[in-house]
C-alpha cells in the first residue's frame, strides 16, 4: 500500500494561501493545530498571528487590512 504524502497546512508566500489546500491562509486545519498547539497560551497565539499578518499585509497590499485582521486574528478570541 502507498504511503499517503501527508502536507502540513502552512502558509505560502507571498500569497498566503495553504500549501496543503491551496485556501487563504489560515485555512481550519491550520486554526484547529493552532488552537491546540496554544491552548494554554491565547496571548502567544495572537502576537504569532499578528506577526504574520504584517507579513501578510506587506505581501497583500491590495487587501484591506481590516479583512487581514479579520483573517488573521479575529477567530483567535476566546469565546465566552
Amino acid at each position: 500500500m502507498p504511503r499517503r504524502r501527508y502536507r502540513n497546512h502552512l502558509p505560502t508566500r507571498p500569497t498566503w494561501r495553504c500549501a496543503a489546500c491551496g485556501i487563504a491562509w489560515p485555512c481550519s486545519a491550520a486554526k484547529l493545530r493552532l488552537l491546540g498547539e496554544y491552548r494554554h497560551d491565547r496571548v502567544a497565539l495572537t502576537v504569532y498571528l499578528a506577526t504574520l499578518q504584517a507579513e501578510a499585509g506587506e505581501h497583500l497590499a491590495d487587501i484591506d487590512p481590516a479583512r487581514l485582521t479579520e483573517r488573521f486574528l479575529a477567530w483567535t478570541r476566546a469565546r465566552a
